[in-house]
Formats: structure tokens, C-alpha cells, sequence
């Protein structure tokens, strides 16, 4: 029975206000626009794009603002467009058949709540920064699809994360942008007295007060909360500000209202979970909220937290992305009091007792405070996100378990997966249903559908990739020139953009968070190899992406010399970094790629996706093993460079750039310029199949969910 106060009463006025504008034949496209299952039902994106392309590209692809902007005269003219009609009764169609299946039950006594700081579902809703956002959004649409009883938790930053710029001397800028929340796919709860909802978390000295907003995932709720009120001063209408705001008090406010606020809101709204799921450390204060309660529910003597962590441990479980111990946020007990001390104490839950638990070794009382021990703490499970990501946990987190041996720590990993309908060009997608079966992606995680690949025709697999490569083109073009006249180059240097890349060459992608591990400079270290690698008739291109840290000097400064070297190579046009790299510009990239680059220091990765999702459109990798490529390569299907660790890191960077220089020159070039009589590259495509057919099922977010129902949420670990 649906709760009338969860949001989807407020859900369904906002549908009916924008249906209000709409010509009767196009009414449907308002609840179809507040909910993101069409951005990955067949013909969804398309049925907006259709109306008109270029003001659904001004909107941000928000099919809210878009609709709520559009001239009444373009309206007019779609309603009496017969294919627009038709394509919105298909779409209309899908989305109602996903939404009236029956819901299946994780556990019988409620949903679970997948608490996470972010969540990447689409670029019309800004509130993601990179792979973790990426990932919780994949879980939700996952969820979704196979009507699994989850729902979502995290905060709806009003500024999101941070937009790039890179000027003349090609330094990384960042600015921020305000989203209008009057124009987003989301609404606000509103209470039994019609008032919005609102959530109290004790901050600093004062009283946090949020909002709630709901978003629709498909069939899965998102719960977004808002500090954005007249009842908080500056500084606390800040906490939701900014994503990963670089002061740590703010963070750490952010934190206690995900975690305290995010369960305080869920009761709110009368929604008990039966099961908490902690994507990363930052909801952690979910588990002292739990444990509050639980001691209000005691009698006799008050119990320790460890006693009450203890009771309600079999609600939590805890998933680890961080591969290093530095990764995990730690403060000192004065910063960490100062913001959460207040509501501590209203918890009833003594200081000290919070830092030992906060603490890897709690009696160490100079070691800094962090969240994720005291997740750990907290929790029924711990899991890593990949195989080998699991043993660098266990040695991680070995001094947490007083006695043990590394094997003997019970953290175990759910290796990531990515949401095949999201992540899937449709020409691929429309290729394998031709050839695995019609209703192949309900069962992506079976290897037996994916072994079909192997009937498609050379033809067919390679017409699909070379259009993928085209559309990749295009952008390129696109994106490049206004990039450049954006920082103000020269005009010949702008128009050199519009004949950049060439649909024919060899095309490589390396697209991620600029985190000064990614090793993106291994990539410079021999401009002369690199340039004749890059600089011949059979020549390869090089697209590069991705966002440093604010703080992240030495990031910036690979970013800077990627631009330095375009001009010193003088080969501007076959080495392109795109800017403000988002959802938008990664669909078509690991699209359009023939190989994908990854090139950590291991064993610093602890999954990764993008390799993944480059997988799943015919594009192979080329990575080092590490993460989840350790276990994903198996000689055939892609390229490997020695994952081994070695202490010494300038020889190794040495000898990992010239493994990935070797392999470039000798291998993979050759390989793809390999041709048979009809043009086509026949042993390139018979790799390309062992990649699908390898990785398809292993690596889908249907496998993933799978793993975390069956092996975790329900097995008791």
C-alpha cells in the first residue's frame, strides 16, 4: 500500500500542473518527464529531442524545464505531429508496464535504504561528482528494473559539483551553478498538514533544519534533503551547497544530515527500513541515530554503544570504496565535536565513546577521528568492490579486528557493475536484442545469452561500431571548438576544431576523475613515441577527460600539460581534452571509443566502471590489473599492463608507459588496421565479441544487484 505521505501525492500535483500546459495529446509527456525510466526506456530520449533538439539541449536535457519553457505554438505543432504521438504512446506504454509489475520483496519487514553523498541518474540533476554517484545511481535504476523493494537516500546540492573551465595557460577554473529547483524533475514532501516536510539535525550550536524531495527512478524513490530554508542562518543553508565542500566542518555537517537527517526523514514520511545500506562511510551517523533509539527503547541500566552498535548491527551493512587509508576523511576530536558534539549529547551517546568507536584503534586517543570505522563498527557486512580490492581492504582494516589474520577479516566484495540500458548506445543495444534474445537484458548476468555475440556478423558488429565512432566525432568537433573559443584562442586554432578527429582512426579514450593516481601522465612521458604513434596515415586519437579536485595541485598540472603538449606535438587535432567532462559527454564517449585507457597505480583502483561500460558498446581495454580489470582480463578480450605493486614508482611509471607505448605500436594498432578484402577489421571483431561475451554478464549492474540481494542482504553476511 503506497504511503500517503511519502511524496508520491506531491509527485502526482506537480504531474497534473505541468500536464495543465500541455495540448491534450502530449498530457502524458508530464509524468513521463517526472521520472527519470525515460532516460533509458527505448525511444525516451528521443521523444523529447523530437519536439525540438536544440531547446532540449539548452534545458540540460530536463524534460521539466523543457516542457515548462517551450513556446505554445511548438506545443501545438507536436500534438499534431503523428510520429511525435506515436512515439509518446510507445514510450507512454513501456514506462506503464515497468511501473504496474509487481514489487518483489528484499526482506519482508521493509525496504532497504541505500544511503549515498551522491547520485549520478542524469546530468539534469546535478548532485554527482564522479564514480561513486555513478555507481548509486546505477544501483537505483537497477533496482528499478527488477521492482525490488529499495529506496534511496542522500542531499540535494543546490550548487552540485564543480563546472571546468580551463584558461589560456590551460589551467583548470572552476565555477559553480545554481540549479533551479522551481524546474527540476523533483518535488517536495509535503506533511499530513500540506506544510513541506521538515528534518532537525543538532549542527554546531544551533538546529539544522531540511526539506525533503522526492525523485522518481522508475519504480524507486530517491529522497533528496534540502537545507536551502529561512530557518537556517548562511552557513547552515550552505551544508547542501556544494558537493565535497573543501572545508571539513561543512562536510561533516553534510554527513551528520545525510546520515541522522536521511533516517529521521525516512520515519517522517512512515517508511521503516528493514535494512540500511551505507554506500561509503559519509552516512555512517545513520547507525548512532539507530542506536539512540535503541537505547530509548532499553530499560534498566544505559548500555554502551558498543552494546547498542551491537543491537543494531543486523540493519547495516557497509560497502567500501576508498583502497587506501588516506582516502578515508579523518578529523581531530575538536573539529569533529565542534559540529557534532550537540547532537551527540541529544542523542544521548557519550563523546568518548563515539570517538573510540570512530577511531581504528580506539584507545589511541591522538589518532584522528573517521567515519568509516566506525561504519564497519556498525555493521552486519563490510564489502569491497571488487576481487582484488577485497584483499587490499582486509590488510587495510586488519588493525580494526585486534588478533586476526588479514584472511581472517570479514570483509568480503561485490565487484561493481554498470546499468546496461543507460550506459548501452542504442544501435548497440538494438544489435545485440536482434541476435541474443528479445528480452535478453532481464537477463544480462546469464553468460548463456551473451554467447550469441558470436553469431553476429562482421558487418553487422562493425557498422555499429564505426557509426558509435561518428557520433564520438561529431561531438569532439562540436565540443572542441566551443571549448576553444570559450578560453579565448586564436580563430584559426577554433576553426581547426571543426575538422578535428578523423571517423576512420584508431580512437582511444581515457575519461575519469584527474586524481594524480589515474597516472594520466604516463601517457606524456615520451612525446616522440607518442607522436608517431598518433602522427601516421594509419594514425590513432587520443580523447581525454575529467575534473580535478579543487585542491588537487598536481591534477591540474597533469590537466595543464595535456594542453601544452597538443601545441608542442603540433598535432592539436588528434589529442583533444574536453572540458566540464559530464554524464552527457561519457554516454558518448565509452560509446565511441576503441579502446579505453586506465592506467592506476596499483593497487589504488578499487573497481572502476568506465572500463566496463566501454566493454558493453564493443570498445576494449587497454588496463593496468588493478580493480576490477584484474579479474575481468583473460588474454583475449583486450589488453593487460603488470598490476604487480612496487615501491619504487618512478620505475615503474618507466615501465608501465613503455608497456603501454609497446602495446599501442605493436599490437593494438596493427590489429585494428588489419584488414579483409570488404574493409573490415576480422580480427579486431573477433576480440570485440570475446570482450561481450566475457564481460557482458559479469559486469552488468543485473549481476551486481543480484550479488547484494542473494549474497548479502539476504544470507544474513
Amino acid at each position: 500500500m503506497t504511503n500517503r505521505f511519502d511524496g508520491s501525492r506531491d509527485v502526482q500535483r506537480a504531474i497534473d500542473r505541468l500536464a495543465r500546459r500541455l495540448p491534450e495529446p502530449l498530457e502524458d509527456l508530464a509524468w513521463i518527464a517526472y521520472n527519470y525510466l525515460w532516460t533509458w526506456v527505448p525511444g525516451g530520449k528521443d521523444l523529447f529531442r523530437n519536439i525540438d533538439a536544440h531547446r532540449f539541449l539548452l534545458s540540460g536535457e530536463n524534460p521539466v524545464a523543457f516542457l515548462t519553457n517551450l513556446p505554445e505554438r511548438d506545443l501545438l505543432q507536436a500534438a499534431t505531429n503523428g510520429a511525435t504521438l506515436a512515439l509518446l504512446r510507445d514510450v507512454s506504454h513501456q514506462m506503464e508496464s515497468e511501473m504496474q509489475r509487481p514489487v518483489q520483496r528484499v526482506l519482508g519487514a521493509g525496504p532497504v535504504a541505500f544511503f549515498c553523498a551522491e547520485f549520478a541518474l542524469h546530468s539534469s540533476l546535478p548532485v554527482y561528482a564522479g564514480g561513486l554517484g555513478v555507481l548509486a545511481g546505477d544501483f537505483l535504476k537497477e533496482a528499478s528494473d527488477q521492482a525490488l523493494d529499495v529506496v534511496g537516500v542522500g542531499l540535494l546540492y543546490r550548487r552540485g559539483y564543480l563546472h571546468q573551465r580551463m584558461d589560456l595557460s590551460g589551467w583548470q577554473q572552476e565555477y559553480w551553478v545554481e540549479a533551479n529547483t522551481d524546474q527540476l524533475p523533483a518535488v517536495r514532501v509535503r506533511g499530513a498538514d500540506g506544510a513541506p516536510l521538515k528534518v532537525i539535525v543538532p549542527v554546531w550550536d544551533g538546529e539544522l533544519t531540511a526539506q525533503v524531495w522526492r525523485v522518481n527512478v522508475g519504480r524507486t524513490p530517491l529522497y533528496l534533503l534540502d537545507a536551502e530554508l529561512a530557518e537556517n542562518d548562511a552557513l547552515e543553508r550552505w551544508v547542501t551547497s556544494r558537493l565535497y565542500e573543501g572545508s571539513g566542518e561543512i562536510r561533516l555537517a553534510q554527513y551528520a544530515l545525510l546520515g541522522i537527517g536521511g533516517v529521521r526523514a525516512l520515519d517522517a514520511m512512515g517508511i521503516m527500513p528493514a535494512l540500511f545500506h551505507l554506500n561509503e562511510g559519509h552516512a555512517a551517523l545513520a547507525a548512532l541515530e539507530i542506536a539512540s533509539r535503541t537505547s530509548a527503547e532499553m530499560t534498566g541500566e544505559r548500555l554502551a554503544l558498543e552494546s547498542l552498535l551491537e543491537v543494531g548491527r543486523e540493519r547495516f551493512i557497509f560497502t567500501t570504496h576508498t583502497p587506501v587509508p588516506a582516502g578515508n576523511e579523518t578529523y581531530d576530536a575538536d573539529e569533529y565535536f565542534s559540529v557534532l558534539g550537540r547532537a551527540l549529547d541529544e542523542l544521548k551517546l557519550p563523546r568518548e565513546e563515539v570517538a573510540g568507536a570512530s577511531r581504528v584503534i580506539p584507545s589511541e586517543l591522538s589518532e584522528p577521528l573517521g567515519l568509516s570505522p566506525l561504519a564497519i563498527r556498525s555493521a552486519r557486512s563490510t564489502n569491497a568492490v571488487s576481487l582484488r580490492h577485497g584483499e587490499v581492504a582486509r590488510e587495510m582494516w586488519l588493525p580494526l579486528f585486534p588478533g586476526s589474520m588479514p584472511g581472517e577479516v570479514p570483509i568480503t566484495h561485490v565487484t561493481n557493475g554498470v546499468h546496461l540500458p543507460t550506459w548501452m548506445a542504442p544501435n548497440m543495444r538494438s544489435l545485440l536484442g536482434r541476435h541474443l534474445d528479445a528480452d535478453w537484458e532481464r537477463h544480462a548476468h546469464d553468460p548463456g545469452f551473451w554467447s550469441h555475440v558470436e553469431e553476429i556478423p562482421d558487418a553487422e558488429l562493425w557498422r555499429v561500431r564505426c557509426e558509435s565512432r561518428m557520433d564520438l566525432v561529431e561531438l569532439v568537433r562540436r565540443k572542441a571548438t566551443v571549448d576553444r573559443l570559450a578560453r579565448g584562442e586564436d580563430i584559426e586554432y577554433v576553426k581547426a576544431a571543426l575538422d578535428a578527429f578523423d571517423p576512420g582512426h584508431l580512437t582511444v579514450g581515457f575519461a575519469r576523475r584527474l586524481a594524480t593516481y589515474k597516472r594520466l601522465d604516463l601517457l606524456l612521458r615520451d612525446p616522440a613515441r607518442l607522436r608517431a604513434i598518433i602522427d601516421q596515415d594509419q594514425g590513432t586519437q587520443f580523447v581525454i577527460a575529467g575534473k580535478a579536485h579543487p585542491r588537487d595541485v598536481e591534477a591540474k598540472r597533469v590537466a595543464s600539460g595535456i594542453l601544452a603538449l597538443k601545441r608542442d606535438l603540433d598535432v592539436p587535432n588528434r589529442v583533444v581534452f574536453l572540458e566540464d567532462y559530464d554524464l552527457r559527454v561519457a554516454l558518448r564517449l565509452v560509446a565511441g571509443c576503441d579502446v579505453w585507457l586506465n592506467l592506476p597505480r596499483p593497487p589504488l583502483e578499487a573497481s572502476g566502471t568506465s572500463g566496463m561500460k566501454a566493454a558493453m558498446n564493443g570498445g576494449l581495454n587497454l588496463s593496468v590489473l588493478d580493480g576490477w580489470w584484474s579479474e575481468g582480463y583473460d588474454g583475449q578480450n583486450g589488453w593487460a599492463i603488470d598490476g604487480s605493486v612496487d615501491a619504487d614508482t618512478q620505475a615503474q611509471d618507466i615501465r608501465d608507459a613503455g608497456a603501454l607505448y609497446d602495446l599501442l605500436e605493436n599490437e593494438v594498432k596493427p590489429l585494428f588496421y588489419t584488414r579483409d578484402a570488404n574493409g573490415i577489421p576480422v580480427g579486431w571483431l573477433t576480440r570485440v565479441r570475446a570482450s561481450l561475451r566475457t564481460l557482458g554478464s559479469k559486469y552488468s549492474a543485473t549481476r551486481m544487484v543480484d550479488d547484494y540481494v542473494e549474497g548479502i542482504y539476504r544470507s544474513g553476511r
